[in-house]
């Protein structure tokens, strides 16, 4: 009974115990962190500054202020963004957040009158 008892107090060892494992786990977690949050935020950040490395005369933009405008003139870092006629500001090119792209709003739905007279 005695050697009964002495075997159940003996601690069992989960197979993932240790440090060779624990190192492997945090490898694993480091891995899938890479891969869905650092990785594609460089992919990002690479094609932003493409996009602002290739800004030019005449391209339509929006800056992080909200300002949208035609570039005028590009000097260095500095742009010069036309937001109405005649009417310039100057705006480093590290707050342009993109294109300006206008977005067509859908024709208005037929109401039933309408459509009951096509």
């Amino acid at each position: 009974m005695v050697s009964l008892l002495a075997q159940a107090a003996e601690p069992s060892q989960s197979p993932l115990a240790g440090p060779g494992n624990m190192l492997f786990l945090v490898a694993i977690f480091f891995g899938i962190f890479y891969f869905m949050i650092i990785r594609p935020q460089q992919k990002t950040q690479k094609t932003h500054k493409t996009y602002l490395d290739s800004l030019k005369k005449g391209d339509e933009v929006v800056t992080t202020g909200g300002l949208i405008g035609r570039i005028a003139a590009v000097a260095g870092d500095v742009l010069t963004v036309e937001i109405a006629n005649n009417v310039k500001v100057r705006v480093l090119k590290a707050q342009v957040s993109g294109p300006f792209v206008a977005k067509e709003l859908p024709p208005p739905a037929a109401t039933g009158e309408e459509a009951a007279k096509k």
